[in-house]
């Protein structure tokens, strides 16, 4: 009994699906290896998995190559085929370009002193006034740009002046601020009225104008008294010997 003849559609397994791909990849690049060596075909095939992974065989040394020359192909045909109308506005646009351009340059040089020789008075009356014009323009931004610079460097000075200004105004405040302290630290101290009662406060002490320090009173008298003693009976106390 022979098999059915299979449906063809998405398989909604995923496990079927992942088999079904890898038995028929692997068919088709056997038959493409097969192809190209029973044929002597040059033979490119790229495949893609749902996952984005690639599977590719070429029969040539590089897939690059047989890419370049399928482009060529089918590309150049394309190429081939346009119309001579369109080919010739194309290249009448590239003329009329080119001469903009060389007019340009030309232009450009005569700006620069170059090539004034072929020109006309009329042209070289032109060019002139081309250039007074540019000059004005020049000048003109140039003297514009002076005045913004000058501008910028008055209001930097301005400000500056204003700091220093409030500065000097501080200043004067702390200035005027300590001497008032120091005015009054001399008013509440009173030098010369202290003076005064500390002259009638401190009075003269009567005592002994010789200065002993550490000397008893009590001892002397009895060492004075001790003195004299030998001078009277003629004898020694123990504590002179």
């Amino acid at each position: 009994m022979g098999r059915g003849r299979v449906e063809l559609k998405r398989i909604e397994n995923k496990i079927n699906r992942q088999v079904t791909f890898a038995k028929r990849r692997n068919g088709l690049l056997k038959k493409a290896y097969e192809l190209s060596v029973l044929c002597d075909a040059e033979v490119a095939l790229i495949v893609f998995s749902n996952r984005g992974k690639l599977y590719e065989f070429c029969s040539s040394n590089s897939m690059l190559k047989t890419l370049e020359r399928y482009q060529k192909c089918s590309y150049g045909a394309v190429e081939v085929s346009r119309p001579g109308k369109e080919l010739e506005s194309s290249y009448r646009e590239y003329l009329k370009l080119k001469g903009r351009f060389e007019s340009l340059q030309q232009t450009q040089r005569n700006l620069l002193g170059e090539d004034l020789g072929p020109l006309s008075s009329k042209e070289l009356e032109q060019l002139e006034r081309q250039l007074e014009a540019s000059l004005k323009q020049v000048r003109g931004t140039k003297t514009q740009y002076m005045l913004d610079q000058l501008a910028e460097l008055q209001n930097k000075e301005h400000m500056l002046l204003e700091a220093n200004r409030s500065l000097t105004v501080k200043l004067d405040e702390i200035s005027s601020r300590n001497q008032f302290r120091w005015e009054g630290g001399e008013q509440s101290m009173g030098y010369a009225p202290h003076h005064a009662h500390s002259q009638g406060f401190f009075q003269q002490l009567d005592c002994n104008p010789t200065l002993q320090i550490g000397y008893n009173v009590g001892v002397s008298e009895q060492m004075n008294t001790t003195n004299h003693a030998p001078q009277v009976n003629g004898f020694i106390p123990g504590w002179m010997l």
